[in-house]
């Protein structure tokens, strides 16, 4: 190992929706993390790696922090917060053009007192004036001092200049994955997210955030992998809305769902989809540890 070579771990953190699974998949260059414009897409941590010359970066996917309004909700908080014990550096993720909110204060509050590093990430200035970013960074530079300030559009993949102000703060270490490795999480979970993804883009209103996906059978093959999934719905009134008139949208759920899947297995694949109700699942602390969200 080249005595040069830098490692460490990166927390992502901030407020629902500001484009922190963006930000992952543009820093590692292939996606990792599901995208949805709906806010609270990821529900519990993950981490992804990301490889170069000379480095390894460990991304810690979190939830987005906000006022938990279901046992979910808690525990996305709390796997969140958890992501910040032990980092080299916390990225910050904001939103171009908003103010501070009070959750992003006590984020800053709880890094500042672990005497962890911060690096300010506004993201999606490509949706803003210039004008407007100034006085959002005079803003928060009078809460905290950060490490350093990054404006960037995630979604255009002007991610650079940030993994150089990451890098700068990590130490000189080991290569802690195997550089083909881009995540954490088995092959079944990735499959039961983008399933979720196509659940979160497709589904309106609060539909698709009482819906959960498990992988009830992978059999994978050299030319076919074989899935079926069950997705469960908080309500009796919300399967009829999955599957859609004669199964038109559940249908259009595999076929997105299995696009991707593809690509990931580099495989062809035949997937089954099945609906079923669990009534509350999100507030129920037995189906929330049957459904991995809950700590083990």
């Amino acid at each position: 190992m080249d005595k040069n070579f830098k490692s460490g771990f990166a927390a992502v953190l901030g407020r629902p929706n500001v484009g922190k699974s963006t930000l992952i998949n543009a820093l590692t260059g292939q996606k990792v993390a599901i995208v949805s414009s709906k806010p609270q897409t990821t529900r519990s941590n993950m981490l992804a790696i990301d490889n170069g010359a000379g480095y390894q970066i460990i991304y810690t996917d979190t939830p987005g922090v906000h006022r938990p309004r279901t046992k979910l909700g808690e525990f996305m908080n709390e796997s969140a917060l958890k992501a910040a014990g032990d980092v080299d550096c916390a990225l910050l993720v904001i939103e171009a053009g908003r103010g501070v909110y009070d959750v992003e204060k006590e984020l800053i509050s709880g890094l500042a007192a672990k005497g962890i590093p911060i690096i300010l990430v506004i993201n999606k200035v490509d949706l803003v004036k210039k004008e407007d970013i100034l006085p959002q960074i005079s803003e928060f530079s009078g809460i905290a001092d950060f490490a350093a300030v990054v404006p960037l559009s995630a979604r255009r993949r002007e991610v650079e200049a940030l993994r150089g102000e990451i890098l700068a703060l990590l130490p000189e270490g080991p290569m802690y994955y195997p550089d083909d490795i881009a995540a954490d999480r088995s092959l079944r979970d990735m499959c039961a997210e983008i399933i979720r993804e196509k659940l979160l883009r497709l589904l309106d209103k609060e539909v698709p955030h009482g819906t959960a996906v498990e992988i009830e059978k992978m059999e994978e093959g050299d030319e076919l992998t074989r899935i079926g999934a069950v997705i469960y719905c908080e309500k009796s009134s919300h399967k009829p809305i999955i599957i859609g008139k004669g199964g038109e949208t559940i249908k259009r759920i595999g076929a997105r769902a299995r696009e991707d899947i593809e690509a990931l297995l580099e495989t062809k694949v035949y997937l089954e989809l099945w609906v079923k109700v669990r009534d509350d699942w999100r507030n129920k602390p037995t189906a929330l540890r049957e459904l991995g969200y809950s700590e083990k």
